[in-house]
């Protein structure tokens, strides 16, 4: 099984998209490359990397893609339509997760669902006071179309703080030996070449909403 260190950081990276600062050099990189068989040949490299302080957690992702599109714009709507990246994390053992989804407009769908098992998705939409302390940088304009059918390179950096979290999952543990679990994802469903990729493999048929698949992220 896939397992991730989330490295702690002494500073906070700039909200700035670089993938190659020092403060995110310092992150070692996971691959999102396991592709799920619905999809057809575009396959983007899908990089991410974590971090975390004693106030939030931090990640950026890195996709060299191609048939990019971004037409979605109203937060927590539907962005898994639209060149898409996401992060799926579990805070709190059996006591539900997080998906955290952002095209590569920057704009977010966040939603907590307490079923922690895969029964079904049953989500509670986290209002807008919550979801204005996720802090968001994204390269590509909030708006991409008509898509873009040559290769590029775009960055999507995020932050959420651990108060975000508590009062749906109670107490978080954060610091040097808390294990979380998480799932990585990149997707373009409505794109003119759908794909769907993950970082710790689900098997059988499509669907993301599988915690029971989720692989641990070990604060170092």
């Amino acid at each position: 099984m896939n397992h991730y260190t989330i490295h702690r950081t002494a500073e906070p990276p700039r909200l700035d998209g670089d993938w190659d600062s020092p403060a995110w050099a310092a992150a070692p990189p996971l691959e999102i490359n396991n592709f799920h068989e619905k999809g057809g040949d575009h396959r983007p490299r899908t990089q991410a990397r974590v971090l975390y302080d004693n106030d939030r957690v931090y990640g950026i992702f890195r996709v060299e893609d191609r048939y990019v599109r971004s037409v979605v714009t109203q937060r927590n709507g539907s962005v898994c339509s639209d060149s898409c990246v996401e992060f799926f994390v579990e805070p709190v053992a059996d006591r539900g997760y997080f998906n955290f989804e952002i095209n590569c407009g920057g704009t977010l769908l966040l939603h907590y669902n307490s079923r922690s098992a895969a029964v079904k998705y049953d989500p509670v939409v986290v209002d807008d006071a919550r979801l204005d302390l996720v802090r968001i940088h994204h390269s590509m304009p909030k708006t991409v179309d008509p898509e873009i059918i040559d290769p590029v390179t775009w960055t999507l950096q995020y932050s959420a703080p651990y108060e975000l979290f508590e009062p749906y999952v109670g107490d978080v543990k954060r610091g040097q030996g808390a294990v979380w679990r998480a799932n990585f994802y990149k997707c373009g469903d409505a794109t003119s070449h759908p794909h769907w990729a993950m970082w710790s493999e689900i098997p059988g048929p499509l669907g993301f909403h599988r915690p029971e698949h989720f692989a641990p992220v070990v604060f170092g």
